[in-house]
């Protein structure tokens, strides 16, 4: 499986439902290389926006033991060389497809990363290990002082998060939650990072979170903030991150960093960087075709991305 010579890229999302702005950008990007990319994307639904500059593939749940053998038969039929996943659920698939698929450039972390990442109190123990500034967090319910925030362990998108202002509000199954101070005044800023496959660090891009919609940025501004980038430095330092990398802060109104979580793909928010001339997609392209990437630094801040609702029509003849 080999396209490089036929001026043809395809790519397969897991998970890109809505990331038809990004799918744009990726479509232009390989234009500046003369190279078509075709876009796939594996849903459960085929009545995703994605649908309106690609093509759906309507597959299996995360969690279904057949979906690795799924995707590989997608692979191998769709000629797909390169992999992206765009959900929380699917980079831990994403990273067992890099050991079984050779041929194809799947630029996600290690998978032993990945699994710490996705669970919030692995991660809270993983910052801690390495000396990364975070909210205390509490292991034990009779070390909690209030207010606290309480986030799902396996959760994703803001979604099940609940504030505790006394022990009586606390939920009986707090072993499933990651249990920290509640920091209410605060902005929220995340970095956009490309790793390369040799581990160099391509790409480091902050935005501040100016207004988020179901736990994703609608409105962001790149920052040029020397703080949080040696920061993210030292963060991608410290593990097996390879990739895409979208690392969240918040900072307090003393003007102090804690970060909150680490996830091992592209953020939502991620246009905002792209647009600002991180250059991350054409690290990516480039590293896939095999060819030399260096640093971008000179990206331009104070670059603003608003988001806007547009539609996606389907009728029954054209689903």
């Amino acid at each position: 499986m080999d396209n490089k010579n036929e001026k043809e890229i395809n790519v397969l999302f897991l998970g890109g439902a809505k990331r038809v702005s990004f799918a744009n950008h990726l479509k232009q990007e390989g234009g500046k290389l003369n190279y078509d990319v075709n876009i796939y994307s594996y849903e459960l639904d085929a009545h995703v926006p994605i649908a309106s500059v690609g093509k759906v593939i309507v597959g299996l749940k995360w969690n279904d033991k057949d979906i690795i053998a799924d995707l590989q038969r997608i692979i191998n039929d769709r000629n797909i060389n390169i992999v992206l996943p765009f959900v929380d659920h699917a980079i831990a698939i994403a990273s067992q497809l890099k050991s079984l698929c050779r041929d194809v450039f799947i630029p996600v972390s290690e998978i032993s990363i990945c699994e710490i990442m996705f669970d919030k109190l692995k991660s809270a123990e993983w910052f801690k290990e390495n000396g990364i500034p975070q909210p205390i967090f509490y292991k034990h319910i009779n070390d909690i002082q209030f207010p606290v925030i309480l986030k799902p362990r396996k959760g994703s998108a803001s979604k099940g998060i609940i504030i505790c202002y006394s022990p009586e509000e606390l939920p009986s199954q707090i072993c499933n939650y990651l249990v920290q101070d509640y920091i209410s005044e605060h902005d929220e800023i995340s970095v956009d990072c490309y790793i390369s496959q040799s581990g160099k660090i391509l790409s480091v891009v902050p935005r501040i979170r100016i207004e988020t919609l179901g736990g994703e940025a609608v409105k962001s501004e790149t920052i040029r903030d020397r703080k949080i980038i040696d920061l993210s430095h030292k963060i991608l330092n410290s593990g097996k991150f390879y990739g895409p990398i979208t690392i969240q802060f918040l900072k307090d109104k003393m003007g102090n960093y804690f970060v909150m979580e680490i996830n091992p793909r592209f953020g939502g928010g991620v246009v905002t960087s792209i647009g600002a001339g991180s250059g991350i997609l054409l690290m990516l392209l480039n590293e896939f075709l095999k060819h030399e990437v260096k640093p971008i630094l000179d990206w331009k801040e104070n670059t603003i991305m608003v988001r806007y609702f547009n539609e996606v029509i389907f009728y029954a003849n054209n689903c």
